[in-house]
């Protein structure tokens, strides 16, 4: 029972658990999901603004780029420090026919 309540607290303390297949993380907290939320959010902010004020497709470009390159940065950055170490996995790990 203790082994549990320690794994338990461990995995409390990750907004972000790593993703079963590939490389990445998923929210798993509402806090994770709180800053994901707020990503798409400022993402689609931004989005809807440059399209209302955009004149040329050089406006477009580097009023998309730039945000997106900054924000997907932070996002990035937020999972990495509040998520599992992520490593590359191609399948879950306690599956019987994979022993």
């Amino acid at each position: 029972m203790g082994n549990y309540s320690s794994v338990k607290s461990l995995m409390d303390k990750y907004w972000f658990k790593k993703r079963s297949y590939g490389w990445g993380w998923t929210p798993s907290t509402w806090q994770g999901w709180l800053v994901t939320l707020v990503y798409i959010a400022l993402l689609v902010g931004i989005f809807i603004w440059i399209d209302n004020n955009s004149h040329s497709v050089s406006d477009t470009l580097y009023g998309v780029f730039i945000p997106f390159v900054a924000l997907t940065s932070v996002m990035m950055v937020v999972s990495y420090w509040k998520g599992e170490k992520p490593r590359w996995s191609w399948r879950y790990p306690n599956r019987e026919q994979d022993k």
